[in-house]
């Protein structure tokens, strides 16, 4: 080793390593791995009261086989909601998730069909709906014991007005 790379870099050194963060933390920040938003609201109607969180939602192929991947937090007011166009049994998991996540499988009218709690982060063990459904809503583990959510609880979003 030289002894070049243990000293302390020089000035223009500094500003070469502060120009590329510049340049590569927003390319870093907008990659699939980093995205966080936009949001819409959503809000669970359940037996304990109202609950409104900021949810993304994954509206195609290539966003519902991102989903959480990479993420390291979530705020506890946020979720991930996947749209699957159409109603039909789904498994999910947790291949490359670092959160561990409570995941509330919905049927079309918006009913809570079934409730994965603290789901394995890193897990390929997959995790079925156990019934047809339309969309699947993550959230951070211990969510829905907190709030007492549970199947047969109304989950209110334009996916699934109408239906």
């Amino acid at each position: 080793m030289s002894l070049r790379f243990a000293r302390p870099l020089a000035a223009p050194s500094r500003r070469l390593l502060a120009a590329l963060v510049v340049l590569i933390l927003p390319a870093l920040a907008s990659s699939p791995a980093f995205a966080d938003g936009p949001f819409e609201p959503l809000t669970i109607a359940s037996r304990s009261g109202r609950h409104t969180f900021q949810v993304e939602v994954m509206r195609d192929d290539a966003g519902r086989a991102q989903g959480l991947m990479f993420r390291r937090k979530m705020a506890p007011d946020r979720g991930m909601l996947f749209d699957f166009e159409r109603t039909a049994p789904v498994a999910m998991w947790m291949k490359n998730t670092y959160l561990p996540l409570d995941m509330l499988f919905i049927r079309a009218d918006g009913t809570v069909a079934r409730i994965a709690t603290d789901t394995e982060p890193l897990s390929t063990r997959t995790i079925p709906s156990g019934e047809p459904v339309l969309g699947v809503l993550e959230l951070n583990a211990g969510t829905a014991a907190r709030l007492g959510l549970h199947p047969g609880d109304k989950v209110e979003h334009p996916l699934f007005r109408g239906r």
